[in-house]
């Protein structure tokens, strides 16, 4: 929408006074005029009439903004955003329904403003269902309630009424209350400010996943196996292939019974073919890969 641009901004210096006062200067709207400037909007894609039904709203995005200030992030960014959702309210208000645009805009604000903080909020990137953002955005204020606001760990009855309340589980309130008690901490702060070169948090993690050269010698040896194992069942006949098959190399394997069935034979044959088929195939892995002196450390029986 064009008139974002045109809206008042919080000064770098975050003056909020200031920004008030001006927001002030925008007038209340009769609720005949904000129904004939919403259709204007609507109908005419009328830019000034959304710019004024915006404008009239920031008393209301300033104060449902003020709201979240507990949650340690600059009071001007959560402004700016609830004027997105505000501005996307009016994009989306439809005046014939019969309720004032404050009262649908509010759910759009809050929700531009909630979406900012779980962005911003590093400790709580798990906060994505729709129970763990509920927990979140009322943990704070139920602890104001009980007056546990300054409290660490919460008391294990204090943790049973929260889950309660919120229907969640206690584990969720243990875990949300550490997240929201805790600061990010930078991995490139000194080890110790009393010593220089002594270098950072972040050179002492570790990498445990594999290094590429380890990853390309464990793909070439499994494409190896693999490859050997390939070429060993081209020498089991049909019938031994899929009773090989059946029993050793599906997930699940099928039974002896299903298998006598299928063949019209006895589960005691069935049995004896499988391992005839396996001695066969661990022989004619293991003579390939003599023949080729391919991977030599490899043992044939594992391979098979």
């Amino acid at each position: 929408m064009a008139a974002k641009s045109m809206l008042p901004a919080i000064s770098p210096d975050g003056n909020l006074s200031r920004y008030l006062d001006q927001i002030r200067a925008f007038p209340m709207l009769e609720p005949g005029e904000e129904y004939m400037l919403a259709k204007a909007w609507r109908d005419k894609g009328d830019v000034a009439a959304a710019h004024k039904l915006v404008t009239s709203h920031l008393r209301l995005v300033a104060k449902i903004a003020m709201g979240y200030r507990g949650y340690g992030l600059p009071v001007a960014d959560l402004i700016s955003e609830g004027n997105l959702g505000m501005m996307h309210a009016v994009k989306k208000f439809e005046p014939e329904k019969g309720f004032r645009l404050a009262t649908y805009a509010m759910w759009w604000i809050k929700a531009a403003i909630q979406e900012y903080i779980l962005r911003s909020w590093s400790l709580v990137k798990i906060g994505t269902t729709a129970g763990q953002k509920k927990l979140f955005f009322n943990l704070r204020r139920i602890k104001g309630q009980i007056q546990a606001i300054d409290d660490g760990d919460l008391k294990p009855e204090q943790i049973t009424q929260i889950a309660t309340q919120l229907d969640v589980s206690e584990d969720e309130v243990i875990s949300m209350n550490q997240r929201m008690s805790g600061n990010d901490r930078s991995l490139n702060v000194p080890l110790s400010r009393d010593t220089e070169g002594g270098g950072e948090w972040q050179d002492w993690l570790e990498d445990n996943s594999p290094d590429q050269e380890t990853s390309f010698a464990e793909n070439e040896e499994y494409d190896a196996r693999k490859n050997l194992m390939v070429d060993a069942m081209q020498g089991l006949n049909p019938r031994e292939q899929r009773i090989l098959t059946a029993r050793r190399l599906s997930e699940p394997p099928l039974t002896l019974e299903d298998l006598a069935a299928e063949f019209n034979i006895s589960r005691e044959r069935i049995r004896q073919i499988e391992v005839r088929a396996f001695e066969k195939l661990q022989k004619a892995v293991r003579d390939k890969a003599v023949t080729l002196k391919l991977l030599p450390h490899i043992d044939a029986d594992e391979t098979a």
